[in-house]
This record gives structure tokens, sequence and C-alpha cells, in this order.
């Protein structure tokens, strides 16, 4: 099995779109969700039927909950069979402050758009202003003549609304960099993506999903131990030699999957 394929088992997509083209991550439309659909295990098709059906969400047309149910998915799958998803929903059940970061995780392992805008807003430091315009070259210049100029400005706005929403700006119209807050609950999930990644050991403390977290990798380690002591993963350490394992937080069928790739 192809290395993308796998991960793609695992919830991570590929694809070229995204819902940053017109969304953000809807972080205050997935709170309600959860608090409407209450059963962790519950299919797809609830959740589709307590947005377009039961209109949780509140929305004003029945095209616009149908647009918000489908970016929703997009994000976040909204699939429990699918290991991203129903890990998110463990933590979110488990760890309310670390809830914008756990989102900002998934869709970040699901959503082009977003990934490839990351890497320009972590690199700021902190009290930094970050320019809407120079996000949006920073787009132009990755995906040269993607988007019309006024699709740019779109992406460029949710892109900087859903760092904001994570904890990584703040500011309303002049975004300044701040840090975003980590949980053990946003450590241990961000642990799990590089892990179903191919990553093991003391480099899973350094993967492109823990710099999300916003913090220096031993306070990472320190969360991780808080997330083990909780019993949420396991995580055994003896100087540099670490050792991580989900086994409360995937199924037998996954597992097989990662003896495979490895």
């Amino acid at each position: 099995m192809k290395k993308e394929e796998l991960l793609s088992k695992f919830g991570f997509s590929f694809s070229k779109g995204g819902a940053h083209s017109s969304r953000t991550i809807m972080l205050e439309d997935l709170d309600l969700l959860f608090d409407a659909v209450a059963d962790p295990a519950a299919s797809k098709d609830e959740y589709f039927s307590s947005i377009i059906n039961d209109n949780c969400l509140k929305k004003r047309s029945v095209r616009t909950r149908q647009l918000t149910a489908r970016h929703l998915a997009d994000l976040y799958a909204l699939d429990p069979s699918i290991a991203l998803f129903r890990v998110l929903r463990f933590f979110w059940q488990r760890d309310k402050g670390g809830r914008p970061l756990i989102a900002l995780l998934c869709a970040y392992a699901r959503d082009s758009i977003l990934s490839s805008s990351t890497p320009f807003i972590l690199n700021f430091s902190e009290g930094n202003i970050i320019r809407r315009e120079a996000l949006e070259e920073f787009i132009d210049d990755k995906e040269s003549d993607r988007f019309s100029k006024a699709t740019l400005k779109s992406v460029a706005q949710n892109i900087n609304s859903s760092f904001t929403k994570s904890g990584h700006l703040t500011g309303k119209v002049k975004k300044i960099r701040t840090k975003a807050i980590p949980t053990p609950g946003a450590a241990a999930y961000a642990l799990l993506l590089g892990y179903l990644s191919g990553l093991r050991g003391e480099s899973l403390f350094n993967s492109e999903y823990t710099r999300l977290l916003d913090c220096p990798s031993h306070r990472t380690i320190e969360l991780a131990e808080i997330a083990s002591q909780k019993g949420w993963i396991v995580f055994k350490r003896i100087g540099n030699v670490m050792e991580l394992l989900f086994p409360s937080l995937l199924t037998t069928q996954e597992m097989d999957w990662i003896r495979e790739q490895n």
C-alpha cells in the first residue's frame, strides 16, 4: 500500500481544494454540531441529517445547510470509522481547553490550502503584525494563478480567521502574532498525527503537527506525560529514548495498517 493511500485511510486528505476557499475552521459550528449529536459513534448520515433536516446550526436556507455540512465533512470527515475524526471527538470530550488546537490540527491534515499557508503564520515571531496582503502574496506564489484576486483575498482572510480561532493570532482587523495555548489533549492528538504519518520516537516531538502547538519540544514532552497519566496515550521515556503508543485510540484494523507501514 502506498503511503498516501494508507494515510487517506486514516483520514488525511491530499485533494487540491479545501474548505478555506470559502470557510474557516468553523469552530463554532463544530461545537454546536457535537452538542446536537451527542453520540460519538453517530454515523456521517446522522451528522448530515442534524445539520440539514434538524437545522442544528441555525442556518437560514437549505442550501446553506447543505454547504455547511459539506465543508464540515471536508475539514473533519464526520465519520467515526475515520481515525482522525474519531480521535478528534475523543479529545473534544475530554479536553475542552484544547478544542481550538485540536480542530486546527485535524483541518491542517485535511485542507491543503490551510496546510500550505501555515508556514507563513508560524514563521512570524510573537508580537509581529500579519498583513493580509503579504499572506495573499505567499499563497499566490505557491499557487500561481489558481485564485482570482477576490478569492485570494477571501482565502487569506479565512486563514487569518482560523489562526485567530486557534490562538495563533489576535485582533479583528489588525492581526498580531500571539502564542497558542497547548493542552495535553492537543499535544496527544498532534503526536498521533505524526505517528500515523510514520514518525517514531523523538522525531514525533519535532513534527509539522507538534509545531502547530506553538511550544518547545520539552513542553510537548511534559504535555505527553500528562496525557499518558490520564490514560489517553502510552508514553515511555528513558533519557532521549522515547516510545509512544495509542492503544485506546486506534482500532485493530488501524494497527494492522501501521504494522504494514512499518
